[in-house]
């Protein structure tokens, strides 16, 4: 979600995030995501957490054939991209600055026929939430979205908008620093959530998260 423009380095750990391109296998078809460091920061480039999420959607541990999905803080839309392929509608969400740049990555990756059951559109968390259907998503789908502590409220406060009692949320992410931690006792507040997978060569963790039903006064 966040922009954040970043000087190139010359680590080996980081210089395939400075390639134009990143190229993968998912759901029988060759992926080839533009990358944009230089020009857009972490929205622009393929990390590790959606390599892992879109390993996890190819298990098929949830249904994704005609379901609801919406991907937040997409950035090079890979995650998107392979619900789509798997079958679902998906919304493909990030900030205004990013849409263009995803929406190219959607058009190259997608067929025609996978194409008329996406839609990209912007999504600030937090902001303009009127304009999606509250619960009306089957599944809210999230990769390395959770490493910035002042969009923590937020993003919850979108999620729970998002979310019926029936959405499932799958989160993938490093766990970096304590407040990635934080936020997912926050989740908890609100939402009952379990770790299903863990990556251990990358070190990604998904999450499965339900919303818990509302508490009634007696």
């Amino acid at each position: 979600m966040a922009l954040v423009p970043y000087v190139e380095n010359p680590s080996p750990v980081f210089s395939k995030l400075h390639n134009s391109s990143a190229q993968f296998r998912f759901a029988n078809h060759d992926l080839s995501l533009a990358q944009d460091w230089k020009k857009l920061g972490v929205a622009a480039v393929v990390w590790d957490a959606a390599v892992v999420m879109c390993m996890y959607l190819e298990l098929e541990k949830v249904e994704l054939k005609g379901k609801r999905a919406i991907e937040l803080g997409a950035g090079t839309g890979l995650v998107g991209i392979v619900a789509a392929l798997l079958g679902a509608h998906v919304t493909i969400t990030d900030r205004q600055p990013a849409l263009e740049f995803l929406s190219s990555n959607v058009k190259a990756n997608l067929p025609p026929r996978s194409q008329e059951s996406v839609v990209v559109s912007e999504l600030t968390w937090g902001d303009g939430l009127e304009h999606y259907p509250a619960g009306g998503f089957d599944l809210v789908l999230g990769a390395d979205i959770v490493y910035l502590e002042d969009t923590f409220l937020s993003l919850l406060q979108t999620l729970e908008h998002l979310c019926s009692d029936t959405t499932v949320v799958l989160l993938a992410c490093k766990i970096r620093y304590e407040r990635d931690t934080n936020f997912l006792n926050m989740l908890k507040r609100s939402f009952k959530a379990e770790e299903v997978y863990y990556e251990k060569q990358r070190d990604i963790h998904v999450y499965r998260a339900h919303k818990l039903p509302r508490r009634r006064d007696l």
